[in-house]
């Protein structure tokens, strides 16, 4: 008589097993100072004082992709989404003035394809690259009955230092100018009203994009999140930065209030910057409202960064040579810690 296995059950250890070991090199690509040891312990390690902080402050963030999922398990391209979920943390680590110094995933699905595992992990193993911090370690969980089949969930975690004192925000006045760093397009918010506009317009992912007719409509909306961590850092290095927002879910509305204080809020111009054109798409055929777009979409600005205006031109210049194409778009004033916007019908075109 054979007896039931796990294998049985719907778990297949042996596979979980080759697909560490087929990510160990990708792991350890992104290797920096500080890591210590490798993948499959309990724990991971790491050494600040080997990264070079004397009196560090840790900083910690955790986020997910949410339903772009959906969008790279329909389509099968699997690999950009890792590096969105990289992006969706060590973006919220470099707002507060800290280096990313590691990172950990989880990956959840029902039924183990390692093929695709394998690509969402190099995917988070290029957004690693592109921050500056390690893969130390995750968890892969085989859960059979939790998922339908193909499908998978992601959840992200890393932790940044930053020297005490340097902390950010700090020093915020009116006056002060606000940058903005443009996005990729809509970066890792917003897609389940993104998905309810394409499925009412009656569209394939495998259709060419009506804003860019050269890629598949999934492919360009599975564009990755930009990872800004090498700009913010360069200017709060050259202490000129003050603050810093990562614009995800909530929009400019919604993100830029975090970073003031009491007393201030921002006065933005929407004609200062030019949305991608998926923005304008989006908002043409979903009929969505300019101030509803404002609230699920950053309609264009990825990340926003306040400067004293006597800073601007040399934050500007700075930004510019790390690859940016940076803009200002308003400035902070007297109010209630908010932000006054008022986008012009039609808006994004």
């Amino acid at each position: 008589m054979t007896g039931t296995t796990y294998r049985a059950a719907g778990v297949d250890i042996d596979q979980g097993d080759a697909l560490v070991e087929r990510i160990k090199p990708l792991a350890r690509a992104t290797d920096r100072p500080g890591t210590m040891g490798g993948l499959g312990g309990f724990g991971a390690l790491f050494d600040p004082r080997a990264a070079g902080f004397t009196d560090p402050i840790l900083v910690a963030s955790t986020d997910g992709v949410g339903t772009k999922l959906k969008l790279a398990i329909d389509t099968g391209q699997h690999d950009g989404v890792g590096i969105d979920l990289v992006a969706m943390c060590v973006n919220d680590l470099v707002v507060q003035g800290a280096q990313p110094l590691f990172f950990l995933d989880y990956y959840a699905t029902g039924q183990l394809d390692a093929a695709a595992a394998a690509a969402v992990v190099a995917g988070i193993a290029e957004g690693c690259r592109r921050a500056g911090c390690a893969l130390v370690g995750g968890e892969t969980a085989e859960m059979p009955g939790m998922y339908r089949p193909g499908d998978y969930d992601l959840a992200g975690f890393s932790v940044g230092a930053a020297e005490r004192g340097t902390l950010l925000p700090r020093g915020l006045a009116a006056g002060d100018l606000v940058l903005a760093l443009p996005s990729s397009g809509v970066h890792s918010n917003g897609f389940s009203l993104v998905r309810r506009i394409v499925a009412d317009a009656g569209l394939a992912w495998s259709d060419p994009a009506p804003f860019a007719p050269a890629q598949t409509l999934g492919a360009a909306l599975l564009t990755p999140t930009r990872i800004y961590v090498a700009a913010t850092l360069a200017l709060h290095r050259a202490g000129l930065l003050k603050a810093a927002a990562h614009i995800t879910g909530g929009g400019l509305p919604g993100n830029l209030p975090r970073v003031l204080p009491d007393g201030l809020e921002a006065v933005l111009d929407p004609t200062a910057w030019t949305p991608a054109p998926v923005f304008g798409w989006l908002a043409r055929t979903g009929a969505v409202a300019p101030e509803e777009m404002l609230r699920v979409f950053n309609c264009g600005v990825g990340m926003a960064l306040v400067v004293a205006p006597e800073a601007a031109d040399q934050a500007l210049a700075i930004l510019r040579e790390q690859g940016e194409t940076p803009c200002v778009i308003g400035h902070l004033a007297a109010g209630d810690g908010g932000v006054r916007i008022a986008p012009p019908p039609g808006w994004p075109a």
